[in-house]
C-alpha cells in the first residue's frame, strides 16, 4: 500500500509539472475561486508572527540530512539505506511540490495582463517610451522633496499603501479581496543582498519578505511588487506593473517609489542619446537617490552569487511556463506603454486618504 501511495504522489507530480492547463482553466477556478480565500486565510495566520514562518522551514532540509546519515551510518545495508531513503526524499520533494502549486504557484499559468487589459503592441514605440521617462522625470523631480519629508510609516502594514493596493488590484478584476502581508526581514537576507534580490513572497505561509538594507525610498515599491504576487499575479512583469500602478495610488512617499523604479526601467528602454538627456534632466535629489541606491548595491551584491541566482531563478521561472524567465521582470514598459491603464496611470491615479 505504501509503495501505492508513493508511486501516485510521484506520478501526480510529474503529471503537475508537465500536463498542459488552459490558462483560462487556471484563471476561472484557481485564481479566481480557490486561492482568494486561501491567500486571505492563510496571511492573515502568518501576519499575526513578526518573524518570518519560512524560516523555520529553512532548517527542515538540514534535520533531513542529519537522520538520513545517521540511518545510513549506522545500518549494516548502506546502500539498500541509502536507496530507501533516496526514494523517501524524491516522494518529500513530490509533496512539496504539489504543495507549492496548490497554495500560490498554479498562479504563474492564469491569464496574463496584456490579454486582460487589450495590450496594443502598435504603440509601444520608442517616442511613447521617451514620452513616458519625461513624464517620469517631471514627476520625480516634483515629489522629491514632499517624499523625503514624509515621516516613516510606523505600522506593520503601511495603511495608505494598502488601501492604494486593494484600489489597485480591484481596477484590474482581481477576485475578492487580498490581504497584504506584513513586511518581514528573513534569514533569507544572507542569500538577498549579495545576490541582489530585494523582496520574495514566500509560497508556503504567503507571507513578504523584503531585503533588510534597502533604502527608505526603494521599500514602497518592494512592498507593493509583492503585494501583487500575494494577489495571484505571479508574472514578474504583471507584478511590476501592479506594484507600480499601486504606489501611484498611494502618499507622495509611495509615488516616489514608484516613479523611480519605473526610471530605472525606462532608462535601459531608450536610446543612449535620450538617456544622456534624461539624466541631465533630473534635479539633483532624484539624483543623489540613483547614486544611493547604486552605491547600496556596490556594496552588497557579489556578482558571482547574483549571476548565478539569477540563471537558476530563470529556469525556474521558465519551469513555471513563464517563458520570458527572468527578462519578464522588463515587461513592466511594455504594458506600461502598451495598454491604456499604464499610459493614463501618471494621470489618472490620485492619492488614496
Amino acid at each position: 500500500m505504501r509503495r501505492v501511495w508513493i508511486l501516485c504522489i510521484l506520478a501526480c507530480a510529474c503529471a503537475a509539472a508537465v500536463l498542459p492547463l488552459p490558462a483560462t482553466v487556471v484563471e476561472r477556478w484557481y485564481s479566481g475561486w480557490f486561492y482568494p480565500p486561501l491567500q486571505r486565510l492563510v496571511t492573515s495566520a502568518s501576519n499575526l508572527v513578526p518573524f518570518a514562518v519560512l524560516d523555520v522551514m529553512l532548517f527542515l532540509p538540514i534535520g533531513w540530512i542529519a537522520f538520513a546519515v545517521r540511518d545510513i551510518h549506522r545500518s549494516g545495508r548502506r546502500l539498500h539505506t541509502l536507496a530507501l531513503w533516496l526514494l523517501r526524499t524524491g516522494t518529500a520533494a513530490a509533496l512539496v511540490y504539489l504543495l507549492f502549486l496548490f497554495t500560490w504557484g498554479f498562479n504563474y499559468r492564469r491569464v496574463p495582463l496584456e490579454r486582460k487589459l487589450e495590450y496594443d503592441a502598435r504603440i509601444v514605440t520608442s517616442d511613447a517610451a521617451r514620452d513616458v521617462a519625461r513624464r517620469t522625470t517631471s514627476r520625480l523631480n516634483a515629489l522629491f522633496a514632499s517624499a523625503h519629508a514624509q515621516p516613516a510609516v510606523t505600522a506593520p502594514i503601511d495603511p495608505v499603501l494598502s488601501a492604494a493596493f486593494a484600489d489597485t488590484t480591484r481596477e484590474l478584476g482581481a477576485a475578492g479581496t487580498t490581504v497584504p502581508g506584513r513586511p518581514k526581514r528573513s534569514l533569507l537576507d544572507l542569500y538577498f543582498r549579495p545576490a541582489g534580490v530585494a523582496g520574495m513572497t514566500d509560497p508556503f505561509f504567503l507571507e513578504t519578505l523584503v531585503e533588510g538594507d534597502l533604502l527608505p525610498i526603494e521599500r514602497p515599491f518592494v512592498v507593493a511588487h509583492e503585494w501583487s504576487h500575494l494577489a495571484g499575479f505571479a508574472d514578474e512583469g504583471d507584478a511590476n506593473f501592479v506594484g507600480w500602478l499601486t504606489c501611484l495610488r498611494a502618499d507622495t512617499a509611495g509615488q516616489y517609489s514608484g516613479w523611480l523604479f519605473l526610471f530605472g526601467e525606462l532608462v535601459n528602454s531608450v536610446p543612449r542619446a535620450d538617456r544622456v538627456a534624461l539624466m541631465a534632466s533630473l534635479a539633483a535629489g532624484p539624483r543623489s537617490d540613483l547614486r544611493a541606491i547604486a552605491a547600496r548595491l556596490a556594496r552588497d551584491v557579489k556578482p558571482r552569487v547574483s549571476e548565478a541566482g539569477w540563471r537558476v531563478y530563470d529556469q525556474f521561472l521558465k519551469a513555471n511556463h513563464v517563458e520570458a524567465g527572468a527578462a519578464s521582470y522588463a515587461q513592466v514598459v511594455r504594458l506600461v506603454l502598451g495598454t491604456r491603464v499604464g499610459l493614463n496611470a501618471g494621470e489618472s491615479a490620485s492619492p488614496v486618504r
